[in-house]
């Protein structure tokens, strides 16, 4: 007769304290998560206000449109770099990689006029993940800083879209050059409400998804919380950052190709100075730029706050000179508010442990 089974002993209370204590300050980061969200809101908010007061047609039909065409490439490019940033890494290239894989997508359509737009994005896309490829295989297979190897590439790819340029002695791609089907999509509507800003929705519920359900998304957290303990853990650390830069080079490409659906006027200098606009959206969007937490949608939301601020100053009658100085106020406040943030969940955690071990 087989023996009764028996309920498992429970754990020590040395070993069970720190579980507890890794599930309180999970809670508390997700909380303060939240309230950085909710905080952008009412910033956006109260901003989109200020507008519509000093000029009653700020919130017309067009407007709108126009702001989320515009906040359509930056959201895109903003959910591969909150990927990035996450694992305490980042991707200053994003901006050339774009001007690339839109270069890349409009000599397409010109060699191959009848290219399918689907095959079009694809391909614009698989640029952009051969680049992220190659940022992810020299910072997770040899070691070099991300900040060091990204700066790099930032140039490089520039470069080659130069050459690419030069030796195809096409150094502009016009609009009259690119098919009527492709371009359709830059003006396309569903329900009043600009395609390219869809694509750019979907994008974000699909990266929040893979971040919150699967468990590979989940451990770039913990990479970028502590990347030796994650490695002692078992979590195969350079092939999740490999993975990491893969799909941001490929969100890269895709936002190249929403870039050449929408302007439809091409050359190497599109996406300059982008990486800057990038990185503001997540780090406003409550990402740390020092790893570890953050979410894809307050990432969303600070592209949206980038962009309406960028729309909104010449309505107030500010010089546009004041968006870079607000991009890089934002920046500076939010790494503080993040610096802040962390060391009071350390001493609420600290105090809740003395507090239990009385």
């Amino acid at each position: 007769m087989s023996a009764p089974l028996t309920k498992p002993a429970p754990l020590p209370e040395e070993l069970a304290a720190p579980e507890r204590t890794g599930r309180r300050g999970s809670a508390l980061v997700q909380r303060l998560v939240v309230v950085r969200e909710l905080g952008i809101v009412a910033a956006l908010v109260l901003l989109v206000v200020a507008t519509v007061v000093a000029n009653p047609r700020f919130l017309s039909g067009q407007n709108v449109r126009d702001l989320l065409l515009s906040a359509a490439i930056l959201t895109v490019l903003a959910a591969g770099q909150t990927m990035v940033i996450i694992t305490r890494n980042v991707d200053l290239s994003v901006g050339s990689v774009l001007g690339l894989s839109a270069y890349a997508s409009g000599t397409l359509m010109v060699v191959a006029p009848g290219t399918p737009v689907v095959v079009v994005v694809l391909a614009g896309m698989a640029v952009g993940a051969v680049c992220g490829l190659l940022n992810g295989a020299i910072v997770a297979v040899a070691g070099v800083p991300s900040l060091v190897v990204t700066l790099g590439t930032l140039y490089a790819f520039r470069g080659l879209d130069s050459l690419w340029a030069s030796s195809a002695d096409r150094l502009q791609i016009n609009a009259a050059d690119l098919p009527s089907g492709f371009k359709s999509l830059g003006t396309a509507r569903l329900l009043g409400v600009p395609v390219l800003f869809l694509v750019a929705v979907v994008v974000v519920l699909v990266v929040g998804y893979y971040l919150r359900t699967f468990r590979s998304g989940r451990e770039l957290y913990g990479i970028g919380s502590a990347p030796e303990a994650a490695r002692l853990s078992g979590i195969p650390v350079g092939r999740r950052v490999l993975t990491a830069f893969v799909v941001n080079g490929a969100l890269a490409g895709l936002a190249g190709v929403l870039y050449a659906a929408r302007f439809q006027t091409l050359d190497t200098t599109a996406g300059t100075g982008q990486e800057l606009f990038v990185v503001a959206a997540a780090v406003v969007g409550g990402v740390a730029i020092f790893g570890g937490s953050g979410s894809v949608y307050g990432a969303a939301l600070g592209a949206l706050l980038l962009t309406t601020i960028g729309t909104a100053l010449p309505q107030l009658g500010l010089d546009p000179f004041w968006r870079d100085a607000a991009v890089g106020g934002l920046i500076l406040a939010a790494i503080a508010l993040d610096r802040a943030l962390q060391l009071r969940l350390a001493a609420r955690l600290r105090g809740r442990n003395a507090r239990r071990d009385r």
